[in-house]
């Protein structure tokens, strides 16, 4: 069996995965979105590269032996907001229902979006309104076992209480106090304290429990669906590196605290954030994308999906346009390189190795490269498949239709030329439509014209064009 080595945010290295827990068996929780609007760009990036992970192991240990999990929070400010807002704007339906119905719709969108980019649908996708009841528990036993406490209404993690919080950030609790802002309240006995239960005033959503009517804080939320579904020990926890400080930390202390028999996550794992064109994504700066928008830009799922695998996962990544127009054109040769050989299940054992050693998707790209030199088809088919850039054939937007466009591209290629002199574009233009109008994809650049057919090129439409 392949070994694969990952790299532990806690302990600071790379180490190799070994299910002791199931042994034969992988257990992952992935922290998924709150589910208050479209995923921007950058929430698509764990996804990605935990899709890769889960379809590695999946290759490796056999798909009925991979539990993957990854939630939904639909208990947040934001969601309740919206619903209140079309309450006031007379929707019908109690704010309950409204909250219930925007948490659906959001939900939706995340699916369609992540599914257009080639990921797999998670084992278990639970929603933290569905084990309310499983928080409740985890909270009166921390209570019981004094790890915390309830003032004022709310419950509280009593944080000194765990010697080890604070080593997967590598802080001690006295500098995160002295370095970091934390909400003083009068109901905390020290700053460090995080809310597990609070209270819920009559026109938000609540659920009725020992402290009276209130709704969990959002750190419990992940370890009490974690324990419910994969037990006090799994294998591996992921999500972006912007999550270490303090919702995992949180996770570790609630979650050791209350089942001190277990390890919890033996392997913690965390990407690196995203930007766009060098920048930090922000609105304020006017790069700031969901998925959709590139999708309807008509930039495909597996171009996107390229993209970010071409950057370690440990890395920060720079989304760029070039790297776009890069990314189309050599998956655009590769399909049709596979499409034209017959089909085979050569393994790929370059891309397997590449994977395996703490899931270094660049170095699986480059060694498609080298396997698409090499004209081992089989392989790159394979290597495609693994990297989630392939599924039952090629994408209708990459298939090439046999064509002899020159003689328009020159046709095109002059008529801009005359407009340049004339400033008169309208000839231009209209040449375009008609090329577009045929199923012809027209790229123009200081470098010429390029006309690519695509899935619906109409030759018969180009008649009268010359």
């Amino acid at each position: 069996m392949v070994e694969i080595r990952l790299r532990d945010s806690r302990s600071k290295r790379v180490v190799p995965l070994e299910p002791t827990a199931h042994p034969g068996r992988v257990a992952m929780y992935v922290c998924g979105p709150t589910v208050y609007d479209r995923a921007h760009l950058g929430n698509a990036r764990p996804v990605i590269v935990f899709d890769v992970l889960y379809r590695l192991l999946r290759h490796v240990y056999g798909e009925g032996n991979v539990t993957y999990a990854r939630n939904f929070t639909d208990v947040d400010d934001r969601i309740n907001a919206t619903a209140l807002a079309r309450k006031e704007a007379g929707a019908p339906g109690t704010l309950e229902d409204l909250i219930a119905e925007r948490s659906a719709e959001t939900i939706a969108w995340y699916h369609a979006d992540m599914d257009a980019l080639g990921n797999l649908r998670p084992d278990h996708e639970p929603r933290a309104t569905a084990y309310i009841g499983q928080m409740i528990a985890m909270i009166a036993d921390l209570i019981a076992k004094g790890h915390a406490y309830e003032k004022a209404g709310h419950v509280l993690f009593r944080v000194r209480s765990y010697a080890d919080y604070g080593k997967l950030s590598g802080r001690s609790v006295d500098d995160m106090i002295a370095g970091a802002r934390v909400e003083v309240a009068p109901f905390k006995e020290d700053p460090m304290d995080f809310v597990l239960w609070k209270p819920s005033t009559d026109d938000l959503p609540g659920w009725d429990s020992p402290w009276g009517r209130g709704r969990p804080g959002w750190h419990i939320e992940c370890s009490a669906m974690a324990h419910a579904l994969l037990g006090e020990s799994f294998d591996i926890h992921g999500g972006g590196n912007d999550l270490m400080f303090p919702h995992h930390e949180n996770e570790i202390a609630q979650s050791c605290c209350a089942h001190p028999e277990g390890q919890f996550a033996r392997i913690w794992m965390h990407n690196e954030m995203l930007q766009v064109e060098g920048k930090k994504m922000s609105k304020s700066l006017g790069n700031f994308f969901t998925v959709r928008d590139l999708l309807d830009q008509g930039i495909p799922g597996e171009v996107i999906r390229f993209v970010f695998l071409s950057t370690h996962y440990s890395k920060p990544m720079d989304w760029t346009a070039r790297k776009a127009e890069e990314a189309e054109k050599v998956l655009r040769k590769w399909y049709g390189q596979i499409a034209a050989a017959p089909s085979s299940d050569a393994a790929a054992p370059a891309v397997m190795a590449a994977l395996a050693d703490d899931l270094n998707t660049a170095q699986a790209i480059a060694e498609l490269h080298q396997i698409a030199q090499s004209g081992d088809m089989g392989a790159l088919r394979s290597g495609l498949r693994l990297l989630g850039l392939l599924t039952d054939g090629v994408p209708d937007w990459a298939r090439r239709v046999e064509a002899d466009l020159s003689p328009y591209a020159a046709r095109l290629a002059d008529a801009r030329e005359t407009a340049v002199q004339t400033k008169n574009f309208a000839p231009v233009d209209a040449l375009k439509s008609a090329l577009t109008a045929a199923g012809v994809e027209v790229r123009m650049s200081k470098d010429g014209v390029e006309l690519i057919p695509g899935p619906g090129f109409d030759p018969a439409k180009l008649e009268g064009l010359l």
